[in-house]
């Protein structure tokens, strides 16, 4: 979590410090990256490098699988590597890992795009400092590089640093060894360049089975680092690319893809989550061997590692959250209960609260913090306090006569206009012009809160109960004068009270009653029926599969309930994905899928006024 010290330096504007910003820094001081030219296209190898100088300083990329729906986590990943890139003038890459075509789809890679420009960095029309006045596309696929890979592949070969390996998956698992024994050589380690090369190209050329063999990588099988004993580099998979077809029957791995992408697209700081840190040596081993062959040119990107996000209430594996989907645990990735950025966002979160959110939550290299969710519902309400018009809602509705409507008003059928702000002043922010007020009627009949009267009061209760005297708020005075009507249970179904005349809203009585409460309402005459979806959290374990857990067993029976409320004119008018503040309910969003369909009003609630889980 941010220090104190430095939430205060972010809510002042001042950029709060972390190690990154100290590499970075003492990057530029030293020139680390000032050699480096940009020119060509990425993928053109140390030709690339032979125009003018990069005027990006800093290029950081945010490198996606498209193989599902981006989540909570990823967020502060985009914010982390587009906002430091845009702090230093440089440039953030999209770039697209699709090195595993059995499991990507163009669905993911439009979702990731959408997601990205949603949370406000629309890196298809970034000023990019190498090209001036021209709109560049920072939009990059692993894909693109695949000739180049495979040449680097080759080179690997020529030089004897890999090797075709026709074990099977289990004898190179048992060979490999674990962390207390170290691994045992290939029998086929030793063969020639030579040989090592017309085996590969067998495998490109598709004259072996899938699984039949392998490319790897020959370090020391005896490395006290796994990831070091001789990884996989290329397999043979005859599977079609969403991008190339079936051009190749071989893939490289993520891990071999991932360095030579970073270089190609003159990374400066590769930036990832500490899950990486013991891949960073094989890293760095490639770029080196990469180098030396001449296929790249010094000086390389360098890896940095930072503790990913870990929210309470949360899971964030691409595996566990499929499964909440296919089993109908939820209603789809973008079910508002999900920590997908699409969920998130149907849910009613806005971009600004997610970047502040992942400000927040700060930036480290330890592993093992969380952050309570509480802290994501806060970064919202401060979003939208000054951004929300305000509405009346009742959620669970029971209605209110007045009882001397017609001797007061002359007739039971007449009605007036009410006002309120759609923003209080103290909510405006400086020199902010108000927006026009809301404009609702009060007639004989409303509807209030069932919770809003008690027969029997409760000790302290000031709202509604025989004898006492509220204001409907914006609207008059009333005092109560008990039930109206009951079901065949005995249940309250209608409240009576009588309008005190001359105690408006707004007008020279308003004061001449004194009233205990106001309370809100919504006219019956007219009031529109809404579905309302009361969203909680997913799980009621703040770490649902920590230690094995099985998470299914924290699901919350809790986490929507719907019900049947009735809304003022101004909310039923709401376009889809609309933020409101419900009056003494919290912050809700008019459903951006269900809203305004066969003309239903649908909303979704974000979060209360305040927090108020567990309590």
């Amino acid at each position: 979590m941010t220090s104190p010290k430095d939430k205060k330096n972010a809510d002042d504007g001042h950029k709060p410090s972390n190690f990154l910003r100290h590499v970075i820094d003492h990057d530029l001081a030293q020139g680390t990256y000032a050699s480096r030219h940009w020119g060509g296209q990425p993928g053109d190898g140390p030709s690339h490098q032979a125009g003018a100088p990069d005027p990006a300083k800093v290029r950081t990329r945010f490198p996606p699988e498209p193989n599902g729906y981006l989540h909570i986590g990823h967020a502060k990943s985009i914010w982390l590597n587009f906002s430091l890139a845009k702090e230093y003038g440089g440039v953030c890459h999209l770039r697209f890992d699709d090195t595993n075509p059995e499991k990507e789809e163009q669905e993911y890679v439009d979702s990731i795009r959408d997601s990205v420009q949603w949370l406000g960095w629309d890196h298809h029309f970034a000023d990019d400092p190498a090209r001036p006045g021209v709109a560049q596309p920072h939009e990059y696929f692993a894909s693109d590089y695949f000739d180049f890979m495979y040449r680097a592949a080759e080179c690997l070969i020529e030089h004897g640093h890999a090797y075709v390996d026709e074990q099977t998956p289990e004898q190179m698992r048992t060979a490999r060894g674990d962390f207390a024994t170290p691994g045992t050589n290939s029998p086929f380690r030793d063969r020639s360049p030579s040989e090592n090369l017309k085996r590969f190209h067998e495998m490109a050329q598709g004259q072996h089975a899938d699984s039949a063999m392998v490319l790897r990588a020959k370090i020391d099988m005896a490395s006290p680092n796994i990831n070091l004993r001789d990884p996989t580099l290329y397999r043979i998979r005859r599977a079609t690319h969403h991008a190339t077809g079936d051009k190749w029957c071989i893939y490289p791995m993520y891990t071999f893809a991932h360095p030579i992408e970073d270089a190609l697209e003159q990374i400066t700081h590769s930036i990832c989550t500490l899950e990486f840190e013991d891949q960073r040596p094989f890293y760095d081993w490639l770029l080196a061997r990469l180098a030396e062959g001449g296929l790249l040119t010094a000086p390389p990107p360098r890896q940095y590692e930072f503790g990913r996000l870990n929210v309470g209430h949360v899971i964030t594996s691409k595996r566990k959250l499929r499964q909440l989907v296919e089993e109908g645990h939820v209603q789809g990735w973008d079910d508002p209960r999900m920590p997908t950025i699409v969920g998130l966002r149907r849910r009613g979160y806005t971009p600004e609260a997610l970047r502040l959110f992942a400000e927040r939550s700060g930036v480290t290299k330890s592993g093992d913090a969380w952050t309570d969710y509480a802290a994501l519902d806060a970064a919202l309400r401060e979003d939208l306090e000054n951004k929300a018009h305000r509405g009346m809602a009742v959620l669970d509705p029971i209605k209110l006569v007045l009882t001397n409507w017609a001797e007061v008003f002359g007739s039971d059928g007449y009605t007036e206009d009410c006002t309120q702000p759609a923003l209080p002043h103290s909510a405006m922010a400086e020199g902010q012009t108000p927006p026009p007020d809301r404009v609702f009627k009060i007639g004989k009949d409303v509807w209030i809160e069932r919770e809003d009267f008690e027969e029997v009061p409760p000790k302290g209760y000031k709202r509604l109960f025989p004898g006492n005297v509220v204001r409907l708020k914006g609207g008059y005075v009333i005092e109560c004068t008990g039930v109206g009507a009951r079901d065949a249970d005995g249940n309250v179904t209608e409240v009576h009270a009588k309008v005190i005349a001359g105690t408006k809203s707004g007008t020279p009585g308003a004061d001449s009653v004194k009233a205990k409460a106001a309370i809100t309402w919504v006219g019956a005459a007219d009031g529109v029926s809404a579905e309302v979806r009361l969203y909680d959290r997913l799980f009621t374990d703040p770490q649902p599969d920590a230690g094995g857990k099985n998470f299914l067993d924290a699901l919350n029976p809790d986490s929507l309930k719907v019900v049947t409320a009735v809304v003022e004119p101004s909310l039923a008018a709401a376009l889809p994905d609309q933020k409101f503040q419900f009056e003494r309910h919290g912050y809700f969003v008019a459903d951006r899928a269900d809203h305004g369909v066969d003309e239903k009003v649908v909303f979704n609630r974000v979060t209360g006024l305040k927090d108020s889980w567990g309590k």
